[in-house]
């Protein structure tokens, strides 16, 4: 079997046209907000689907988990290094941790998750998964949630030991997680009935494909941000809830991982699935309350996790959908359709 070529023309475009974006945008004065978003946003898109692209190769080459591993991780790094950038910044926020950590909670459990289960439940009629792997993922997620998030409502904000404990504690039950699942447990993130595919590729051809893969999501993650006072002013003027542009900007930046979960649900792939969307939580939450937590110890940055009351319900029932969902063999669009339901819900609570 030939390997496949690591670029086309189109990906070269989309790695030009992305970084061109980063680095000229900021100078050109748009006649509009408008229109320097939707510009922005068209770009982000036709980027985007070069990260799924180079996603779904690796996946190929280096099958799952490790395939989806590596999209979760390569998108969620980025948005931990811009998180600490902000609460490093002048404009530090106290919340920006809380608040991004459990809006993509929303957008990956009950958003993602949702019209991924629609689709693949609509054409199939349920997605199979290897049940195993689904209750590791939700186990990880509840409990980095509670202790990230619950711990606060009980102890108050933590102090520096606190802080320091807690995220230690994250770090080594991530880390022996990724252990588990790349090493002698691997198997149960697989599809059920998992035969390995044999690979021509090389160590090489992977770890350009990699750096492919990175330098491609950065601009989506960068524009996204960049985007932030256009956005801003743009439901300013539609007179929407300015919580809604951290919700929207959250979706930009985990818009490949989106495209490549609904891509996986509508070709049956129920484990892939969970791996990406499931996989990405769990990195989110192991890689960013750790870095946030001993950034504010050393900068002596105050930083806030306690969630409000909203948020407890919206992220607690979402994650309860899950774990009902996936406790059976098969996910039907009957799930999927609930979760949506609770999204808007939570869109609906955000314009209070």
């Amino acid at each position: 079997m030939k390997p496949m070529p690591l670029l086309s023309r189109i990906d070269y475009l989309r790695l030009v046209l992305g970084w061109l974006a980063v680095v000229g945008l900021g100078g050109i004065a748009f006649p509009s907000p408008l229109l320097h978003l939707v510009v922005v946003v068209a770009v982000i898109i036709f980027c985007a689907f070069g990260v799924v692209k180079m996603a779904e190769s690796l996946a190929d080459i280096l099958g799952d988990p490790l395939g989806s591993l590596l999209l979760s991780l390569s998108i969620v790094v980025i948005e931990v290094i811009l998180i600490s950038a902000v609460m490093l910044g002048p404009a530090h926020s106290a919340t920006i941790a809380r608040d991004s950590v459990l809006a993509v909670s929303m957008i990956i459990l009950a958003l993602v998750m949702g019209l991924a289960l629609l689709l693949g439940g609509i054409k199939f009629g349920g997605l199979k998964h290897n049940g195993i792997g689904a209750s590791t993922y939700l186990i990880m997620i509840i409990t980095l949630m509670v202790t990230a998030f619950g711990l606060p409502l009980v102890l108050g904000e933590f102090n520096k030991v606190q802080a320091v404990v807690v995220a230690l504690l994250t770090m080594g039950l991530y880390g022996f997680f990724l252990y588990r699942q790349t090493g002698a447990q691997a198997e149960d993130f697989q599809e059920p009935h998992h035969i390995q595919k044999e690979t021509v590729a090389k160590p090489r051809d992977v770890v350009l494909r990699v750096l492919i893969l990175l330098l491609m999501a950065i601009p989506i993650v960068l524009l996204s941000h960049e985007m932030a006072d256009s956005m801003n002013t743009v439901l300013t003027n539609l007179k929407a809830p300015a919580a809604l542009a951290g919700l929207v900007i959250a979706i930009i930046v985990f818009l490949p991982e989106t495209i490549t979960s609904l891509r996986a649900a509508w070709g049956g792939e129920g484990q892939r699935l969970i791996n990406l969307v499931h996989g990405a939580l769990v990195s989110t939450l192991g890689l960013s309350i750790p870095s946030v937590l001993l950034i504010a110890v050393i900068s002596g940055q105050e930083i806030m996790l306690a969630p409000t009351s909203g948020e407890v319900l919206f992220v607690g029932t979402a994650t309860a959908i899950n774990m009902l969902a996936f406790s059976s063999h098969k996910v039907t669009a009957i799930h999927g359709a609930a979760l949506l339901m609770i999204f808007g819900a939570y869109l609906l609570g955000m314009f209070n």
